[in-house]
């Protein structure tokens, strides 16, 4: 029986990874986390995800920055699956050191890890959980220059109330386009920049060591188990928790940014396909549903499914390094991978509903974050 160690598997990503392999029942699954607090809470023992996981493999509770942790971790390993990160855009615009840490050096104690057992090593191949925030702006179409990939918004037209996406050569209003895996990368964000430096490494070192490697740029994964007690990452249990308080919620920029949803179990099931799927190998590819979903969309869906007496506010409140859209081409995923989401956005939010009404909520943080970004400048309200 062959060894995965997942990274971050008690996690919401990698928790429904270990429970689909788990039932799989086909490989020894062991699995590397730190239980941190911001997702987990102050007695990450008792928290939804760790309990997700017990039993169901070898747990390690350790940090992927410890170079002994790591080194231990990987003894026997033949696959890793590579989820452990920080993973907020506004967080990581003041809380550099932290995510360059996590994120980077994390990855790199995998490879020196690898380097020092030389041959005795047994890794036949890592997988990686990038993001599309790579992509910044993503692609877009000029009608008189053609595709343009543009870089970040200017904060001096987002303050004046103009989120629209223009053509740095013509000044037209461009037309978004579904992101393909060979679209310019332009980070927007400072997570963004770990995570492309990340892709970098898995490549650079995968090849010097003949290790096999996929990597994978979700979109925006949500389904139950996503934390409600991180405020830096999530909309959907950002407002799900205040829409069950009936608080007011601030709706960002003008309401109209979008995102590409993919449910959990989607992702997790195209992650296990890859791992023994030759064809992915070297590969790059994007997990999302394809298709595009307004943020107030989002929000007026939510408030429906909670009966919620909140109120929505467009303010035109920002963040800097946020984007206004992206929606990936999944084209690559089907064809390797057989990829086709099986959870629609309907479905998903209700299962996610229903699991939320089941658990404690807590709004602070979600203020003392707003707070903490913008003390830092990087969260500018509409004058």
């Amino acid at each position: 029986m062959k060894t995965i160690l997942v990274t971050g598997g008690a996690g919401f990503i990698g928790s429904e990874i270990v429970r689909q392999l788990d039932t799989i029942g086909k490989y020894k699954i062991k699995v590397l986390d730190c239980l941190t607090e911001q997702i987990h809470g102050k007695e990450p023992d008792t928290s939804y995800l760790y309990s997700f996981i017990k039993g169901k493999c070898e747990f390690i509770r350790g940090d992927v920055r410890n170079f002994d942790v790591v080194d231990n971790a990987i003894d026997g390993v033949d696959y890793i699956i590579h989820l452990a990160a920080e993973t907020g855009t506004g967080q990581s615009m003041y809380m550099i050191n932290q995510y360059n840490e996590v994120n980077i050096m994390g990855l790199s104690n995998i490879f020196q890890a690898i380097s020092l057992k030389r041959k005795k090593h047994t890794v036949q191949k890592i997988i990686l959980s990038s993001s599309r925030s790579v992509y910044g702006e993503g692609k877009y179409e000029c009608p008189n220059c053609g595709i343009i990939y543009p870089r970040s918004r200017r904060a001096e037209n987002m303050a004046h109330g103009d989120f629209t996406i223009y053509c740095e050569l013509c000044n037209e209003p461009l037309k978004l386009l579904p992101t393909t895996e060979d679209s310019l990368t332009r980070p927007n964000s400072l997570y963004a920049f770990t995570k492309l430096a990340q892709e970098s490494m898995i490549q650079t070192m995968c090849h010097a060591m003949d290790i096999d490697y996929t990597i994978f740029r979700f979109q925006n994964v949500y389904g139950a188990g996503q934390s409600l007690k991180n405020p830096y990452t999530g909309i959907l249990s950002i407002f799900s928790t205040l829409l069950l308080d009936n608080k007011d919620i601030n709706i960002f920029e003008d309401g109209k940014e979008s995102r590409d949803f993919v449910h959990v179990t989607d992702v997790a099931t195209a992650v296990i396909r890859s791992i023994e799927e030759s064809r992915t190998n070297g590969e790059i590819i994007n997990l999302g549903s394809g298709t595009g979903t307004s943020v107030i969309e989002i929000a007026k869906t939510l408030k429906a499914i909670y009966n919620s007496s909140s109120k929505l506010h467009i303010t035109g409140d920002f963040r800097v390094g946020d984007i206004a859209h992206n929606v990936a081409d999944i084209t690559k995923a089907r064809k390797l991978l057989q990829f086709t989401p099986s959870v629609s956005l309907k479905d998903g939010l209700t299962d996610f509903c229903r699991w939320v009404l089941g658990q404690d909520t807590d709004n602070s943080r979600y203020e003392q974050s707003l707070s903490e970004m913008e003390k830092s400048g990087m969260f500018i309200r509409h004058s």
